[in-house]
């Protein structure tokens, strides 16, 4: 039971103990608000306990196969190795338990008040705690963040696992089909594959991460296959039946075939289920996401959403900036609106992508005329070990006023350098500022300063 009577009053109460609630919350307690927070199942949201971290953690262990391999070309010997899947599994959840008591220890420290149940609306300023216990609220923030989608009409939906359930895995899979063509479906393609499990991405479209700069589309799909991931592009499971000690997977061409998990990774929606929007009536879009203005409010006064729940860059970092951004503008006194325009994106494959503003296919599309700046080339790590996996990188310029539109780049710490050239595009930077910063040599970063020529497409 609560220590919490009905008709306590709040100046803030977050349903939603993800990043972007939780900074929140921390922010608008700092400014002198009276907070209190409701998680219905662990602090940290989808990113700290099931997403975001622990993916990179596997990340991590996917990759040592290729540091072992490589290492012979530098003079060293690796002998016998093995791999253990429980013990990445419980490292894996001792970290998330200390990241975890991290998130609830900042609140506590802030004054905030932590509840463990699931809340929701109660009509206005007032939210309903599952006990049934009653609470008033000045504002009131929605910060429910996302879950995966399930295949809703296949036979043997059952049998088939998503994200949530993926890092809880008892044993390794010796074989693994992943659906979907996302970055979730791409990460996890390579991890299970760098981990030697023997892996099928199938998705229902062409090419995986739509959106996403088209060479980059194409690069990692060819660096998937000479990887040993199998490939099924314009596919789609019709149902998975349980054999004995594997699945059957039926396709829509009339196939099958056997495996031994089925991870489905399809996209993910609002949480926007029995959060009582009705009774303040709300309405959700078409994929059950809260609308709200520029500030994050929605169209009920005082009723405030952000991250995921809102659908609009469902990325972390996004939903903590808008949880920020939500408190300075409500309890700071200093209106703020999040620009959305310029986001950097990291997506975890081997190997990485890094991506930050308007794609080549994008910029024409909007009507810019553009310059293109390309590399593409043998890191130098790989032409000691003999590894013929390519980087590319590539600039998007406004041929009228050269500012750097957008950069992309796929190879070994594609995220970490494009953060940094997020910093310069959010600036304005034109390439006559890229061209002037002295190269870090040697580097592979220092190709995005080096860059002279405009890329030329090839006579037909």
């Amino acid at each position: 039971m609560l220590f919490l009577m009905s008709g306590t009053d709040f100046d803030l109460f977050v349903i939603g103990g993800g990043s972007g609630g939780v900074r929140a919350a921390r922010i608008a307690a700092g400014y002198g608000a009276k907070v209190a927070i409701a998680e219905r199942d662990r602090f940290g949201g989808t990113c700290v306990i099931r997403g975001c971290v622990p993916k990179k953690l596997f990340v991590y262990a996917s990759r040592f196969a290729d540091d072992f391999e490589d290492a012979r070309g530098f003079g060293w010997t690796v002998g016998e190795r093995s791999f253990d899947w429980a013990t990445l599994v419980a490292n894996k959840d001792r970290e998330i338990a200390r990241i975890e008591g991290v998130y609830e220890g900042n609140l506590k420290l802030k004054g905030v008040t932590t509840i463990k149940a699931r809340a929701k609306l109660d009509g206005p300023g007032h939210v309903k705690l599952d006990d049934g216990t009653r609470i008033t609220a000045k504002t009131i923030l929605i910060a429910t963040g996302g879950q995966p989608v399930r295949y809703a009409d296949i036979p043997g939906v059952d049998n088939v696992c998503v994200s949530d359930d993926i890092f809880e895995l008892k044993e390794l899979p010796r074989r693994i089909v992943v659906c979907g063509g996302g970055y979730i479906a791409v990460e996890f393609a390579s991890i299970f594959a760098g981990l030697g499990v023997e892996t099928t991405l199938m998705h229902r479209g062409e090419k995986v991460l739509r959106g996403f700069d088209e060479e980059l589309r194409d690069g990692l799909m060819e660096a998937m296959a000479a990887r040993g991931i199998r490939l099924m592009m314009k596919t789609e499971i019709i149902g998975v039946a349980a054999c004995p000690g594997s699945f059957n997977v039926a396709l829509a061409n009339g196939e099958t075939m056997e495996t031994d998990l089925v991870f489905s990774a399809i996209g993910r929606a609002p949480c926007t289920g029995d959060l009582g929007l009705e009774t303040v009536g709300i309405e959700t879009g078409a994929k059950g996401e809260i609308p709200v203005d520029d500030y994050s409010e929605t169209s009920v006064p005082g009723i405030y959403a952000v991250g995921d729940v809102t659908d609009r860059v469902n990325l972390t970092p996004v939903a903590i900036r808008e949880g920020h951004a939500f408190a300075d503008t409500v309890f700071g006194n200093r209106p703020v609106k999040v620009d959305h325009s310029v986001v950097p994106t990291g997506v975890f494959t081997t190997p990485e992508i890094g991506t930050v503003g308007l794609t080549e296919e994008v910029a024409r599309a909007t009507g810019y005329e553009i310059d293109l700046y390309k590399a593409r080339f043998r890191p130098l790590r790989n032409i000691v070990s003999g590894r013929d996996e390519r980087t590319l990188m590539k600039l998007v310029v406004d041929a009228k006023t050269d500012r750097v539109l957008g950069c992309h780049m796929m190879g070994p710490d594609a995220a970490e350098i494009v953060q940094m050239a997020g910093v310069a595009l959010t600036m304005g930077a034109s390439k006559a500022d890229f061209d002037a910063t002295i190269a870090l040599h040697p580097s592979a970063a220092e190709e995005l300063v080096t860059m002279r020529d405009k890329w030329v497409p090839p006579a037909v």
